[in-house]
Order: structure tokens, then C-alpha cells, then sequence
């Protein structure tokens, strides 16, 4: 797996998206495994993350409405978003309040399918 071209798909996304000042993947249990992150602790993000993922997939599983793609919170200063990369990774988006939700949600597609590809992670689709 290469570092340096998972950083390039997140600096990738933060250049293409209004608003997004952070950006990070992690393992599903939480561990970083790279960060284009400055405003933030990279590190407890990646644990709330997978945390927040874990309970929405469960949520997702219970209520029966198939597999889970996002989580979004949107908070008073702005958003974080988290995306399944497969069963095991993550990618969390944070923004500021004018974060363009709808072009994040469009160029994040192509952004996790190449970070499951440098990853190795299979997207089960």
C-alpha cells in the first residue's frame, strides 16, 4: 500500500470539494492510515470514525435498508462525513459550513473506489 498515493487522493478530494478542510482513512476499527488533516487530531477522528461507522452499519443491518455508503453529521461550524471503504476501511471527510455536501457526495464515489484499489479493499459491489 502506498502512503503517498492514499495522501494524493485525499488531497485530491480536499482541492476538488468547496469547503472540505480535512481529510483521513482508517481501518474499521479505527487505526490511521493516512491523513491530509491539519485543524484536527487525526488519530481520536479515526477512532470516533470507525465508531460512528460501526454503529450506522449496525443501525443500517437492523432496520434493514441494505448496505451502508455514508454517515453525515452536521454540526453548528460544519460537517463530518464518513464513507465505507468495504468492510474494512474508512474515509472521513470534514468540512467547514459552506462544505459542498452534493459534490462531495459525487467525487467521494471515485475517491473511495481508488483508496479501496491502493488499498486493496474489496468494495463487495
Amino acid at each position: 500500500m502506498s502512503d503517498e498515493g492514499l495522501v494524493q487522493e485525499l488531497k485530491d478530494l480536499r482541492e476538488q470539494v468547496l469547503g472540505v478542510s480535512d481529510t483521513l482513512v482508517a481501518t474499521a476499527d479505527g487505526l490511521l492510515v493516512a491523513s491530509d488533516s491539519y485543524e484536527i487530531h487525526a488519530e481520536s477522528v479515526a477512532a470516533l470514525a470507525a465508531a460512528a461507522l460501526g454503529l450506522a452499519r449496525r443501525t443500517a443491518g437492523e432496520v434493514a435498508i441494505g448496505g451502508l455508503r455514508e454517515v453525515v453529521t452536521r454540526a453548528q461550524s460544519g460537517h463530518l462525513v464518513v464513507y465505507a471503504i468495504g468492510e474494512q476501511a474508512l474515509l472521513a471527510v470534514r468540512g467547514d459550513e459552506g462544505l459542498d455536501l452534493d459534490g462531495l457526495h459525487v467525487n467521494s464515489r471515485g475517491t473511495v473506489e481508488r483508496l479501496a484499489a491502493l488499498m486493496s479493499v474489496d468494495l463487495g459491489v
